[in-house]
């Protein structure tokens, strides 16, 4: 953790996180993590692990001292930290055996504990109050690893470049650290990018071993940082869950703590589009509020805890229903070509953003059109006016949250007013932002740009008058349609595409199908793809939680199981 400047004392705050990132274990408390653990031997200048390798474990150190060193592809180095007898390494990657972000390099000779990932969630199970304390330690360096921006991969470009803005938010979206080198102010990163032969609209990611990757997909760049295996996965699982918004890792959860085998793939990120959200504050138990990303971040961890795997980003594209009738078991085939077994299957896949039919949408998107509002976002609109297209709840917590950066948030509503789609305390609200103006029935029209400014401009007709307006970022919430393309041809869908549950399902010759089974027998549906749902976070994680209390029931009566 950084110390505060001008050797200033630290503050009790700073004090109290600091001894909660690195507790010294007691000597009753190593005791009790012995039996989860390895002895091992190291000597000094040994890796106990490498940056962008997967991590063995978290090491519990006996004897010696073990320095924690930034390394990254570009030959950034750096101590972080040290850990002595009685403390412990690693951060919450530990949890399911991801790549290490930085060396552990004894800094003389060592003896340790290796405590592997499976093991150290079983101990964290077992162990639940020392448990908690591992887990807010290994919270925490993550938190302080992303502060740093010093860990990770490398980004080198423009940082207003799209490519750049586009990467960022994914591997904010997965609390991935990185850092950003800009080519107009560090020559060396300028030099890298130059002999990569990459134009000045481009990104070079760099990853830990060095590998350099120019402009790639999500999926690319995952793979080059370890953030998503490549391990066929050929095992029969109890349930794989499509989707990590609220209602999936919901699923994930309880599943998960009740002893199922749990996987969980996402095309994108763990959160969903709730994981974009500024801000939730009629989620029960928040009355402060909470934000959609640190909502859906401690489920995530809390999934791993208990054992789920996650494949993120990983695309479904079809669900096998026809192998059923012979083996009992369900399949999912992945966009890469993997497939994965299960005795039953969670559709948790949401919806994705609908974008209005409005000529030059897609050259823009990425360049000034947004369909999310995160803290990035806003810090390309700082001081600037914006539009913002949409009447609902996530449209209201994005107009307030922009409103504290922009100039001026010109909200778009097709309707005569909000109260018909938002939240009243949302509504009042956004009558308390000196800063936001409610357009009533408008609608876009128009975009203006070009190929290298982007989005420059924008025009809507309000009450049958055309306006333009001069800026630079438009952000769209005008709702979302199902992502339930991959059922089609296996499970039984609305005219919308929602996904048919209970009774809507049709009959079920034979057996009694839960109130969120699809018409596939196994095949249960929750949060916003499930036709009917609420399409409310506390919704999504209330069908979660009863999706298992069915799961159970529908496993117990499967043959297959043993």
């Amino acid at each position: 953790m950084p110390s505060a400047p001008n050797d200033a004392p630290p503050s009790p705050v700073e004090t109290s996180r600091h001894e909660q990132a690195f507790p010294l274990l007691a000597t009753a408390e190593i005791a009790r993590i012995q039996r989860f653990g390895l002895p091992m031997g190291f000597r000094k200048g040994d890796r106990l692990y490498v940056a962008g390798e997967p991590s063995p474990g978290m090491f519990v150190i006996l004897k010696g001292r073990v320095a924690a060193v930034q390394r990254d592809g570009v030959g950034v180095h750096g101590a972080i930290t040290q850990h002595g007898p009685g403390q412990f390494t690693g951060e919450v990657g530990q949890l399911s055996g991801g790549p290490a972000l930085v060396d552990g390099v004894a800094e003389e000779d060592v003896e340790a504990l290796l405590v592997p990932p499976e093991q150290l969630r079983a101990l964290l199970v077992a162990e639940a109050d020392l448990g908690e304390r591992i887990v807010r330690a290994l919270i925490l360096r993550r938190v302080a690893l992303l502060q740093r921006g010093a860990s990770g991969v490398v980004l080198i470009g423009n940082p207003r470049a799209p490519a750049v803005l586009r990467l960022e938010s994914f591997l904010n979206r997965n609390g991935f650290p990185h850092h950003v080198l800009d080519i107009g102010q560090d020559r060396h990163a300028a030099e890298l990018h130059l002999q990569a032969g990459a134009a000045p609209d481009e990104v070079l990611a760099v990853c830990a071993d060095g590998t350099v990757l120019r402009d790639p997909a999500e999926a690319e760049l995952a793979r080059c940082i370890g953030m998503v295996d490549a391990a066929p996965h050929d095992e029969l699982f109890d349930v794989v869950i499509v989707g990590a918004g609220p209602a999936g890792l919901a699923t994930a959860v309880y599943a998960a703590s009740e002893g199922l085998k749990v996987i969980v793939v996402d095309s994108r990120a763990f959160g969903g589009q709730a994981g974009a959200s500024a801000r939730i504050e009629n989620y029960l138990g928040f009355p402060t509020g909470i934000s959609g990303q640190a909502l859906t971040a401690r489920a995530y961890v809390q999934a791993q805890k208990f054992g789920a795997h996650f494949l993120i980003p990983a695309h479904a594209e079809a669900l096998d229903c026809a192998s059923q009738a012979e083996t009992g078991e369900l399949a999912v085939r992945l966009g890469d070509g993997r497939r994965l077994r299960a005795r039953a299957v969670v559709v948790a896949s949401g919806a994705r953003y609908k974008r209005p039919g409005v000529p030059r949408l897609e050259e823009f998107e990425g360049r000034g059109v947004w369909y999310w509002a995160s803290a990035l976002e806003a810090q390309t609109c700082a001081g600037a006016e914006i539009a913002l297209v949409g009447g609902g709840n996530s449209a209201g917590q994005a107009a307030v949250m922009l409103s504290g950066h922009a100039s001026r948030v010109h909200m778009l509503v097709r309707g005569p007013g909000l109260a018909a789609s938002m939240s009243r305390y949302l509504i009042d609200r956004i009558a308390s932002q000196p800063n936001v103006s409610v357009l009533t029935n408008t609608q876009l029209t128009a975009l203006h740009g070009d190929a290298l400014q982007g989005l420059t401009g924008v025009r809507w007709r309000r009450d049958g008058r055309e306006e333009e307006m001069a800026l630079r970022s438009l952000f769209l919430f005008i709702g979302a349609e199902p992502a339930t393309e991959w059922l089609r041809g296996c499970v039984d869908l609305d005219a919308l595409g929602f996904v048919r549950t209970g009774d809507a399902a049709g009959p079920s010759p034979g057996r009694t199908r839960g109130s969120l089974e699809a018409s596939v027998p196994g095949v249960f549906a929750v949060g916003d793809a499930r036709s009917g749902s609420v399409k409310r976070v506390g919704g999504a994680i209330g069908e979660g939680a009863a999706a298992v209390a069915m799961l159970h029931q529908f496993l117990a009566n499967d043959p297959t199981r043993t």
